[in-house]
Order: structure tokens, then C-alpha cells, then sequence
């Protein structure tokens, strides 16, 4: 049996196409000490993940060539069961069952923008305490 756990600090991709956005949120995430990278859409995301590993994905849901829903439907095809990082859903338009949508598009976590602080570090703990389990080898 191996453990695949979240590092603290992880290797973090911020995906939103809205330049502030990715920059606020960038300076959070990389005070507490992760390391940061950065892509404007969905295609661009698949593009990086296809060349390096990330813990974790911050995906906005709305965004052109590839919104957020379409890009987490390809990684979890792509990096199937613990092969992939966790998503958390980032989303300006929080409507009732925007939540729903995107579990069930298979991201693992929701948060409405704008992001808060607390509320970050909590998806960020939540995301790290679901991955360390026991992995079959």
C-alpha cells in the first residue's frame, strides 16, 4: 500500500481567465507557501497538466474555448481515479445547483467567488484530508 497525500505546500494551478483574479488569488495561495501556476482557460490547463503534476486545480467555471465543466469532464477521463489532482470550482455565478453541476461534472469542491480567505484554506484542507488515503499499489 502506498499514501498519496497533498504536500503542504502543494503544487497549485489557478485556471481563470480574468488576469486580477489569477493574480489575487495567486498572492494567497503562494503565501502559504504552495507554488503557484497559471492558465486562462480550460485548454490551456489540459495543455500544462499534460507536462507537469499538480496537487490541486482552482477552475473557474465560466470561461472561453474551454469552460471549467468541459475541462474537469477531460481530466477525469484523462487522470483517472488517483492519478488526478482535486478540483475545486470557482464561480462568480452562484445559483442554486451550480454546485451540484459541477460535482457532478466530477470537481471536488466548490467555492463562490469572491474567494475569501478562510473559505479557501478550508477547500484547500478539505482537498488534502480527502487524498491522504490509502492507495492499493
Amino acid at each position: 500500500m502506498s499514501r498519496k497525500t497533498i504536500p503542504n505546500p502543494g503544487r497549485l494551478l489557478v485556471v481563470d481567465d480574468n488576469k486580477v483574479n489569477r493574480l489575487l488569488l495567486g498572492r494567497d495561495l503562494e503565501q502559504q507557501g504552495h507554488t503557484v501556476c497559471f492558465a486562462e482557460n480550460g485548454r490551456q490547463a489540459l495543455e500544462m497538466m499534460r507536462s507537469q503534476p499538480f496537487d490541486i486545480i482552482l477552475l473557474d467555471i465560466q470561461m472561453p474555448e474551454m469552460d471549467g465543466l468541459e475541462a474537469t469532464r477531460q481530466i477525469c477521463t484523462r487522470w483517472p481515479g488517483g492519478d488526478r489532482p482535486r478540483i475545486i470550482a470557482m464561480t462568480a455565478n452562484a445559483m442554486q445547483g451550480d454546485r451540484e453541476q459541477c460535482l457532478e461534472a466530477g470537481m471536488d469542491d466548490y467555492l463562490s467567488k469572491p474567494i475569501r480567505v478562510k473559505e479557501l484554506v478550508t477547500a484547500l484542507v478539505r482537498s488534502a484530508s480527502i487524498i491522504e488515503v490509502d492507495l492499493e499499489d
